[in-house]
């Protein structure tokens, strides 16, 4: 009973430890290598606190792989390195307690076991400690009764005379008056629930959760599906066959050939059209041939049904190949992006798919091993695709088969590098210095130096430091210095051409008024009066 509260306590402060540490490094803080070094501490101590994971082989495996995808998140940290972090981690810590040969369904069951109960793990722990403390007290004092006659009296008797001298002493009073529970900002409630999720993950991967008792497995190989029938199935083989066929056919005839199309069709058209729907079309074809040819049935066993089945795998490969083709020509016209390339990647993965799904046809094998078959190679895919991140890549190719490069490939479009950031930087930095000084090498120098000042913001914090945005910056330095490029006074839009001020406003004319009509009332007259006549006798 000692050595478990001591296990116990040592768990309980190293999640303290890894919830102190994640306020310290990611509160508020964009993270940066920062990620990887905590992940490592975990995968560290959860050996030390649990190594009992070291006598299992799969447990093994499983750290080793998260200890890799934690050196990958050194060199640049990402949510989806984090996610296979974490499961890798949860196959570890949940693989000492899970018989081998567990089928793939039964997996997914304990990890959405352990997923959804360890939410509520800590709570659940402290309810059972409470409770093996309170019969613990309740057999040394013998009943609850005594309990609470032992703490009633001390209890309200305190209270009570404590209000008492509240109200004939002004300085106890106003102590208790001022005080008060502290006020909970916005920012403290998040804190509270950061650390929480914290907590809740790290006290999951010491104390997993887990149920002996879980669904039925899926019989998939075992219940026969209504409707399908050898004769049903051979018929379908033959009507998909002959429909591929005539898509397979048009392909070569047009697409591959470079055979000149019908008149008001382009090839970016042809191209963009078809390219989603044939990965949609492969799909179909192989859940049809997981369904109704599955090994051991009487269908899969029929020599005819096996070649159809051999040639339609065959026409599916065939037409990945041609949406890969068509993907590829619409990226030649509209360059490439990370969904385009993602899209090729994920064009890869259903034709693997396809291929162990024909694997397993000839060597009879069982769906979990399919099913596993296919998680391995899309988590291994995953993997990679987080540790080499396709923004570096799409910018690499975009500026190597730009028609500013090489006259042949599409206009680049540098406000898309602009959105890339520091993914863009050694590429336009190459692209900068391997260009004459010129308008255009101006407009690459401003989107690069854009993107430079973005790594710099993100490198000046140690928090937010990165392995991989340091050697950009390096290669940068190397290329085209730190300087500021001479980009004139002028503002620069995200395609680096210089925003231009709004010409003036010139005033509203002003409309012609005529001048005001004056009117006067005419003077009075005065009619001439005769000069009085005036005596000259005196004179």
């Amino acid at each position: 009973m000692t050595s478990i509260r001591a296990t116990l306590a040592i768990k309980a402060a190293f999640a303290g430890a890894l919830i102190v540490l994640a306020d310290r490094l990611f509160f508020a803080h964009r993270p940066g290598t920062t990620v990887g070094v905590f992940a490592l501490i975990w995968l560290v101590g959860l050996g030390l606190t649990r190594p009992g994971l070291f006598r299992e082989v799969r447990a093994v495996l499983a750290m080793g792989a998260a200890a890799l995808l934690a050196l990958g998140m050194i060199d640049r940290p990402s949510l989806l390195l984090w996610g296979l972090y974490a499961l890798t981690m949860t196959v570890a810590v949940l693989s000492a307690r899970v018989a081998r040969g567990e089928t793939a369904w039964r997996w997914v069951q304990k990890l959405v076991v352990h997923g959804a109960v360890s939410l509520f793990g800590p709570l659940l722990d402290l309810v059972r400690r409470s409770q093996i403390r309170a019969k613990r007290r309740l057999a040394r004092a013998g009943s609850l009764m005594r309990v609470v006659a032992l703490i009633a009296v001390p209890l309200f008797g305190g209270l009570a005379f404590l209000g008492l001298f509240a109200a004939a002493n002004p300085l106890i009073s106003d102590a208790l008056a001022r005080f008060r529970p502290p006020a909970l900002s916005p920012e403290t409630v998040v804190r509270v629930l950061f650390s929480s999720l914290v907590g809740v993950a790290a006290w999951s991967s010491l104390r997993p959760r887990w149920r002996r008792k879980l669904l039925p497995a899926l019989p998939m190989d075992q219940r026969p599906i209504p409707g399908i029938s050898t004769a049903s199935v051979t018929l379908s083989l033959i009507v998909f066959n002959l429909l591929f066929a005539l898509q397979n056919g048009l392909d070569l005839a047009f697409l591959w050939s470079g055979a000149p199309l019908p008149e008001g069709v382009t090839l970016a058209d042809y191209a963009h059209r078809g390219a989603y729907p044939l990965i949609l079309t492969a799909l179909l074809a192989g859940a049809f041939v997981l369904t109704a040819l599955r090994p051991g049935s009487e269908t899969a066993t029929r020599p005819l049904v096996r070649r159809l089945v051999m040639v339609w795998v065959a026409q599916n490969m065939l037409l990945v190949a041609s949406s890969l083709l068509r993907t590829f020509d619409y990226v030649e016209v509209f360059s490439l992006t990370r969904v385009r390339l993602a899209a090729m990647i994920w064009m890869v993965l259903v034709a693997v798919g396809l291929l162990l799904i024909c694997w397993r046809l000839i060597r009879n094998r069982s769906a979990d091993w399919l099913v596993k078959a296919n998680l391995a190679t899309a988590l291994g895919v995953l993997a990679a695709v987080g540790v080499v991140n396709l923004g570096p890549a799409t910018a690499v190719w975009n500026v190597r088969h730009a028609a500013e490069v090489d006259g042949k490939g599409a206009a680049l479009d540098l406000c898309y590098l602009d959105r890339l950031g520091p993914a863009a930087l050694v590429s336009l930095a190459e692209l900068e210095r391997a260009n004459p000084s010129s308008a255009f090498r101006t407009r690459v120098a401003a989107v690069r130096w854009r993107a430079q000042q973005t790594t710099m913001a993100r490198q000046s914090h140690w928090r937010g430091w990165t392995w991989r945005d340091a050697r950009r910056l390096a290669k940068a330095q190397s290329l085209v210095g730190w300087e500021k490029p001479d980009l004139g006074p002028l503002p620069r839009d995200c395609d680096g051409r210089p925003i231009l001020p709004p010409p003036p406003v010139a005033p509203p004319p002003v409309a012609y008024q005529a001048p005001p009509v004056i009117t006067t009332t005419p003077a009075r007259t005065q009619s001439p009066t005769t000069a009085p006549l005036t005596s000259n006798a005196g004179h």
